[in-house]
């Protein structure tokens, strides 16, 4: 499937989801793009693609890189989530993204700010810990992962949309869906998902 075949169908099938506001009252995205250091490292073209509401998570990007990235945001009407540093993320009106077993620079500062306006505060989760982790610092949703096989880590075992379901319920707050998300398969997740979250979808396929 080309590039822009599965970028539609990934974004028609995040359609059917209809994502509440988190325990902080952010807007949750009900699509997400996710740049990579290796598969995707300049977001900023995808990010072009993205339907208005989406979300794009910039991760170790280059200054320029994320400056560009935050200019087409707001022209675009996405959100952006900056990964791992709370200051970055208030110095370009970004929301933040806990990594999992991972420390974060300047997280109480942004905690601090984002009791007086919405700002997204989203967590990456790969089993229990990772949602009571994400449910102790407020955060607004969970990307919870890996629901299928993924590139991403290979080899790593999938958790399967039944044992995704389980935990999404567990979370108490929205949960995304990542890893090895596409169109078809997204068709296998419960209605009860916030949203979906992907690299792939929009990196280039084999001979493309």
């Amino acid at each position: 499937m080309l590039r822009g075949q599965r970028e539609g169908a990934l974004a028609a099938a995040a359609r059917r989801f209809r994502p509440r506001p988190g325990p902080g009252g952010a807007p949750l995205p009900r699509l997400l793009l996710l740049g990579d250091p290796v598969r995707l490292p300049d977001p900023r073209p995808a990010a072009l693609r993205l339907p208005p509401g989406a979300a794009v998570l910039a991760r170790g990007l280059a200054p320029a890189v994320l400056r560009g990235l935050a200019s087409i945001a707001r022209r675009r009407r996405l959100v952006l989530l900056v990964a791992a540093d709370g200051r970055l993320a208030l110095r370009h009106g970004a929301g933040l993204h806990l990594p999992d077993r991972r420390g974060t620079a300047g997280l109480l500062p942004f905690l601090l700010a984002r009791r007086g306006r919405p700002l997204l505060l989203t967590a990456a989760a790969h089993g229990r810990a990772g949602l009571a982790r994400a449910r102790r610092l407020g955060a607004d949703a969970v990307l919870l992962s890996p629901v299928f096989p993924t590139a991403s880590h290979p080899g790593a075992p999938a958790l399967g949309p039944l044992r995704w379901a389980a935990l999404a319920q567990r979370a108490g707050r929205p949960a995304l869906a990542l890893g090895g998300v596409s169109g078809a398969n997204a068709r296998r997740l419960p209605r009860g998902a916030a949203g979906l979250a992907a690299i792939g979808a929009w990196g280039p396929a084999r001979g493309e």
